[in-house]
Parts: structure tokens; C-alpha cells; sequence
């Protein structure tokens, strides 16, 4: 439902957003990137957010590791094996010992801390099945990374992303998110 007092510019933006469609229509489309460049390009985004991490061996612990995220609505899915000061991002069928699962809404919103990660747990917003305690050890070191040490113009695109996502939920929804 529109606000009372929503002014004619947040009623065509409101409109406009209802009128994109759903993130499941792009789920098609996005299966048909070939599993190697799929693969590389989540690589590289990846080791750009956990450059700092990797390098001062922050993640060492982990080596031998495997975590696997899931976009549900996007129906998409990464394994990221963790190995000492080095990133894989292996094949989607791989097998992961902990899995985090969401929208592609509320991981912007995590990934660009917009939200709380405990706040869309207990929403039930996010999953996270397998070796929880593993999960959670991930999740607490990523949660104290300096916000800072990820380059600006990811910082960038994650924010107005996360905020696009929300804004265009709540006005399918007909909600404030």
C-alpha cells in the first residue's frame, strides 16, 4: 500500500518499480552463462571483497574449507573452497559443508549491510544448513572486516543495488521493506 501524503514523484517511482519484473524471471537467462565464466567472474568479485582477509591470513583457519551460497530466486549457486591465502570458486555442483540461502534481495542486503545478517536470520530471510558452526565462524569474520577495505566502487554498487532490491520488493509487495 502507497504511504498517505506519497508526493507524484514516489508514486511513478513506486509504479515504475512494480512494473520490473521479479528476480525469478531472470533465472532463466542467468543459467545459461557457461559454468566457466560463471565461475571466473564470481572468482574475481570474490577475492576483490576478501583481498584483505586473504592477505593478512585471516582465513588461513579455514583452508580446506568449502561454503556454498544460494541465490533461491535466482536459482543460483556458488561453492567457494577456502585455501591458504587463495579463493576457488568450484564447479556448481559441488558439494559445500555450510550453505547460506536467500533471496537475491536480502544477500544485497547482507552484503552490502544494509541488514544485519542475525536481524534476516531471525526474519527467516536467511538459511544456513550443513556445519553451522562453520557458517557462523565465516559470518563473524566477515562481519568485522573493515567496511573500508572492500574497493569504493563495489562498496558503491552493492549499496544502490541492495537499495534498488528492497525499493522494488516493497513496491511489488505494496509495502515499506
Amino acid at each position: 500500500m502507497e504511504r498517505m501524503g506519497a508526493g507524484p514523484a514516489e508514486r511513478i517511482v513506486n509504479g515504475l518499480l512494480r512494473v520490473l519484473p521479479p528476480p525469478e524471471r531472470f533465472a532463466g537467462p542467468l543459467r545459461l552463462i557457461p559454468d566457466p565464466l560463471f565461475r571466473h567472474g564470481s572468482a574475481q568479485l570474490i577475492v576483490q571483497v576478501l583481498a584483505a582477509p586473504l592477505t593478512d591470513g585471516r582465513l588461513d583457519e579455514f583452508a580446506g574449507r568449502s561454503i556454498g551460497v544460494e541465490v533461491t530466486d535466482l536459482g543460483l549457486r556458488w561453492v567457494v573452497a577456502i585455501g591458504e591465502r587463495r579463493i576457488e570458486v568450484m564447479d556448481r555442483s559441488a558439494e559445500a559443508e555450510a550453505t547460506v540461502r536467500g533471496s537475491a534481495t536480502d544477500l544485497l542486503l547482507l552484503a552490502s549491510r544494509l541488514e544485519d545478517a542475525d536481524t534476516l536470520f531471525f526474519r527467516r530471510r536467511l538459511q544456513l544448513t550443513g556445519d553451522v558452526e562453520l557458517g557462523l565462524a565465516l559470518r563473524n569474520l566477515l562481519d568485522q572486516l573493515p567496511w573500508e577495505s572492500i574497493p569504493l566502487g563495489l562498496r558503491v554498487l552493492l549499496n544502490r543495488s541492495a537499495r534498488f532490491a528492497r525499493a522494488a520488493r516493497a513496491a511489488h509487495r505494496g509495502t515499506e521493506d
